[in-house]
């Protein structure tokens, strides 16, 4: 009985988690929860002048077709960084690009 070895039942997704922290999957994994996690952050009326978002080398590119909401988010561009990487618990974002 000393040789044999207890195995604790462990979730599937705890070992997934595992699996991924730390390996070249997890940063393209966490941008693309960021791109996911848009319309909860940003709210759905926001969300109709995006056109397309996309991350990039820690940079948040998001195509909005409305100079007026292009402009408030650029004031507050930082703050929407620094609540995508808690959202995710990872700094993930640098900077957020707003396009035109």
């Amino acid at each position: 009985m000393a040789d044999r070895e207890i195995h604790k039942a462990r979730a599937i997704g705890d070992l997934l988690a595992e699996f991924i922290h730390g390996s070249e999957l997890e940063q393209p994994l966490l941008e693309r929860k960021i791109v996911a996690l848009l319309p909860k952050v940003l709210g759905q009326t926001v969300m109709q002048y995006i056109d397309k978002s996309e991350v990039k080398n820690g940079v948040l590119n998001v195509h909005i077709h409305s100079a007026a909401l292009r402009s408030q988010l650029f004031d507050i561009r930082f703050d929407l960084v620094r609540k995508l990487n808690e959202s995710v618990g990872a700094k993930v974002l640098k900077d957020i690009r707003l396009l035109g």
